[in-house]
This record gives structure tokens, C-alpha cells and sequence, in this order.
């Protein structure tokens, strides 16, 4: 074989072994696009999680009502947190704990107060969310292995996503003359709908690039004990503002509701979509919600007995650092403007799995050919040389055929 030949064949070695990180990719995508509607798959299969309104009329109750219903069906129950869902159409969930030591999650209708159920520790949106970010791989000490290996697709994505964009010529052409051939065989189908996948995918492949290589420098970050946190360490709440009471009952607490308002006062637009509440005589009350940013949250951390605001996490007490580097989440999973933005994350994860699977078809049929017309080549049996007689050889009347 020739070394022009042996070459090629390293050459078709080396592309067979991409086959499977981009099989990877492939499956990470799909996992991640159902991961984005995870939750309303959830909402579909199970009843207990939806919010049913009794009646048009009905109005969402208050998180004290919220709090007041719950002790009303359960009166041993203590209520540790509530958090509201963006999206109207779902329960709320209560973190909830029992004198026997248990503690669970509950839906709990935001418009009767009843609990509708109880939430499993591990259902279908953990499930799909564990599978795509990784790889179900438990964390024993930091981060898995299984989030770097997702989270590290991230590079050849975006390397992919500038590559094609250097051999697409011209490639905005394609957002004014977009084409897409049926009757030219799969080829050609396959081709064209991955350069218009890929075109009209562009901020989206950038987007979950980015953000996956964050994940990745996060993680890195985190196991080498290196932070970029400003957010200052909370004290407790001092014994002197605990009040006493003299039958030894615990101290009375201000109402939840104006607590919320005094967040509100102090963020203003503030949405609040979870409070947690003191799990002891010295801990605070923690309100949080989005506002007119809606890729970060907001909170407010309450003294329970006199209202006074301890500490608060604002838009402004970030860095320029942290204003980007916590918009990656919710920038990477869709979660940050209700239901239509994660049908359009839906969509363009589709869209993006699509590309990934025709490129694959692609890929594979041009080196599957190449690599059948390479070892076509080197199974061929070379044919012997042919040998050139003397001139003198030739002539019979030379000397050595008259000998």
C-alpha cells in the first residue's frame, strides 16, 4: 500500500472515532430539548400538580391564607417554604414537615388552599434534567464526572457553530433565499435542511455553547474551592431582638403578607415566587422573586419579628461577572418567561437535534463510501512491472544470438 494510501485510511480511522461524540451530542441534545417541558409533561400525566379553579371567579389566595389552610386540614404541619411557579396553570409547592420527622414536598392548590398530593423525591422532569446535565452519574465529591462530560460538548458545539459558518459562504443568504429540496434524493435533502437548521439556529446553538462551557468552567471553579460570589454571609438574628415570652411559647412572628409587602417596597416590581420561612427562633424570613430582569431573582432577607430588612441581594449588588454568569441557567434551559419561551426552546431543541442527526447522516454516508472505495483500492493486487529487452537482444544477427 502506498503511503498516499495508508494516509487516507488513518484519515477515515480518525473520522469513524468522531461517530460516537456526536452520537453523544445527539442524545444530549434530546434530552435536553424534553428537559425544557419536563414540567408540563409532568403537569399532563399527573392531576395532583395542576391548579384547578373552583370557579371564574376565584382569586389566588395569599400566602398566609396559603399557610392558614394548610393548618386548618393539618394542624401538627409545619410549613418550611412556598414556592409559586411562574405559570398559573400549576400548584404551588410547599416544603412541608411532620412531628414524626418527616418531610416531603405537597401541591397545594393556589386558589382552595387543599393539598392535591405529594411530590415525589425523584419524577420525570428530575429524571430527564439528571439524564441530560449528567449523564445520571451521582456527585460524591464535587461535581461528577458525568457534568463534565456534558457539560465539555460545549467546545466541539461551538467550534462546529463558527466552523460552519467560516465554510457556509455567504451564509445570510440563506435567511433571504432559504432552500430546502425534496425531489433531489436524501442527499440533498439532508444537506440543505442542515444549512437551514444551522442558519436560523445560530443564536441558539450560540446560546447553549456558551452556557454548557460555563457549566463547565463552574464546576472547575467549584472543585478547586475558587468562588466569584460577592454575596456576603448573613448573621443570625441577634438574641437581643428575639422577644420573650413569659409562658415560654415561641415568639410571635409578623404576618407573612407584610413581609412580603416590605420586600416589595424595597425591590420594587418585585414578583414574589418563594418565601421561606425561620426554622428557628434565630432565623430569617427569605422572600425572593424576579422583577424586570427576569433571568435572575431578587431577595430580601426579613427580621420575622420586627420587619426590619437585614440584607437584600439586588440587581445592582452584582458584579458585571455575576450579572452574566448567573443568566446562563435560565439563558440555557428556558426557564425564565413561562410557558412560550420554553416552547421556543422546545422548538429550536428540536430543530438543533435535527441538525446534529442529518449532519451525522451525512457524515456518515461520505466516510462509510470513502472508507469502501479506500480498502476497494488497497485489496487490488498490484500488477508486475513490465521489463524492457536490450536493443541488442532484439537482433538476431547480434553477436550474443549468434553465440
Amino acid at each position: 500500500m502506498s503511503k498516499k494510501s495508508r494516509s487516507k485510511l488513518w484519515f477515515l480511522v480518525h473520522s469513524w472515532l468522531a461517530l460516537p461524540i456526536w452520537f453523544f451530542v445527539l442524545i444530549v441534545c434530546v434530552t435536553g430539548t424534553l428537559a425544557v417541558v419536563s414540567q408540563e409533561i409532568v403537569w399532563l400525566a399527573n392531576p395532583d400538580i395542576r391548579a384547578s379553579q373552583p370557579s371564574d371567579d376565584a382569586e389566588l389566595l395569599s400566602y398566609d391564607q396559603v399557610i392558614a389552610a394548610i393548618k386548618q386540614a393539618e394542624p401538627l404541619t409545619i410549613v418550611e417554604s412556598i414556592s409559586r411557579p411562574d405559570e398559573s396553570h400549576f400548584a404551588l409547592t410547599a416544603q412541608v414537615s411532620y412531628p414524626d420527622g418527616r418531610s416531603v414536598a405537597v401541591y397545594v392548590n393556589p386558589y382552595s388552599g387543599v393539598i392535591q398530593g405529594i411530590s415525589p423525591d425523584f419524577n420525570f422532569q428530575a429524571f430527564t434534567r439528571a439524564l441530560h446535565g449528567w449523564w445520571l452519574v451521582p456527585f460524591t465529591n464535587g461535581f461528577s464526572w458525568g457534568w463534565y462530560l456534558v457539560s465539555f460538548l460545549g467546545i466541539p458545539l461551538l467550534v462546529s457553530l463558527i466552523t460552519g459558518l467560516v465554510v457556509y459562504k455567504k451564509f445570510w443568504k440563506g435567511f433571504l433565499k432559504p432552500t430546502l429540496r425534496f425531489n433531489h434524493g436524501a442527499r440533498i435533502f439532508w444537506g440543505d435542511f442542515h444549512r437551514l437548521s444551522g442558519i436560523w439556529s445560530i443564536w441558539f446553538i450560540a446560546v447553549i455553547s456558551i452556557t454548557g462551557i460555563w457549566f463547565l468552567i463552574e464546576a472547575l471553579l467549584f472543585d478547586n474551592q475558587i468562588s466569584i460570589s460577592s454575596e456576603p454571609v448573613i448573621p443570625v438574628v441577634a438574641r437581643e431582638s428575639v422577644p420573650l415570652s413569659a409562658d415560654g411559647s415561641p415568639p410571635k412572628m409578623i404576618d407573612l403578607d407584610n413581609a412580603i409587602l416590605i420586600a416589595q417596597e424595597k425591590i420594587p416590581g418585585l414578583e414574589v415566587s418563594f418565601v421561606s420561612l425561620p426554622s428557628n427562633a434565630y432565623s430569617h424570613l427569605n422572600i425572593g422573586g424576579r422583577g424586570w430582569y427576569p433571568l435572575m431573582f431578587q431577595t430580601a432577607t426579613i427580621n420575622p419579628y420586627n420587619g426590619d430588612i437585614d440584607a437584600s441581594r439586588l440587581l445592582s449588588d452584582r458584579t458585571g461577572l455575576e450579572f452574566v454568569t448567573e443568566s446562563m441557567r435560565p439563558l440555557h434551559t428556558g426557564d425564565f418567561g413561562g410557558l412560550w419561551i420554553k416552547l421556543i426552546w422546545f422548538f429550536f431543541g428540536l430543530v438543533l437535534s435535527m441538525m446534529v442527526l442529518s449532519g451525522l447522516l451525512i457524515w456518515t454516508k461520505r466516510t462509510a463510501l470513502a472508507t469502501a472505495n479506500a480498502l476497494k483500492r488497497s485489496n487490488k493486487t498490484p500488477r508486475p512491472a513490465k521489463v524492457e529487452q536490450p536493443a541488442a537482444a532484439m537482433n538476431d544477427n547480434s553477436p550474443e544470438t549468434n553465440l
